[in-house]
C-alpha cells in the first residue's frame, strides 16, 4: 500500500496510513478558537487552563477528530468518511508534539468501505485518543 490510495482495490488489510504531526501550537488553537467562537482559556492559554484544573491548554476534541479525518484524507483523498468514533483517554495538550496514526482493520469490497483504527499519541508514546473510522472509497 503506497502513501495514497485512490480506490478500494489498492487498500491492504493491516496497512498503515502515513502518520503525521498536527499543528497543536497555541497560535493555531487561537486561530481555531476565533474561527469557531471558542476562545476559552482552556484552549488558548496555558495559565487560564490551569486555573480550570487542567494541566495546560488542551486541543478541542472536535479538532482532534478533525486531525484524524485529515490523516484519512491525506491517505485516500477521494474517500468519504462515513463515521469516526473516538474515545478520549486523556487531554491532547497544546504546544506538545502528537502523532496521528491509523491502520486498516477491515475491508468490505462489496460495500466499498474500509475500517481504520485511529490513534492520537503524544511524544511519550501515550495514547490520548483512539477509535475507529469508516471510509468509503471508489471501486
Amino acid at each position: 500500500m503506497g502513501d495514497t490510495v485512490n480506490q478500494i482495490s489498492e487498500v491492504e488489510f493491516g496497512g498503515e496510513l502515513p502518520s503525521f504531526e498536527p499543528d497543536t501550537s497555541i497560535e493555531n488553537m487561537k486561530r481555531f478558537g476565533k474561527f469557531v467562537g471558542w476562545e476559552s482559556p482552556r484552549f488558548t492559554d496555558h495559565e487560564g487552563a490551569r486555573k480550570e484544573g487542567l494541566p495546560g491548554a488542551i486541543v478541542p476534541g472536535v479538532l482532534s477528530q478533525g486531525f484524524l479525518g485529515a490523516m484519512i484524507h491525506r491517505w485516500a483523498p477521494s474517500a468519504d468518511i462515513t463515521a469516526i468514533d473516538t474515545i478520549f483517554r486523556a487531554p491532547v495538550l497544546v504546544d506538545h508534539t502528537h502523532t496521528i496514526t491509523g491502520v486498516v482493520t477491515d475491508i468490505d469490497e462489496d460495500e466499498l468501505t474500509v475500517e481504520i483504527d485511529i490513534t492520537v499519541s503524544n511524544e511519550a508514546g501515550e495514547t490520548r485518543v483512539f477509535g475507529t473510522a469508516t471510509a468509503r472509497l471508489p471501486a
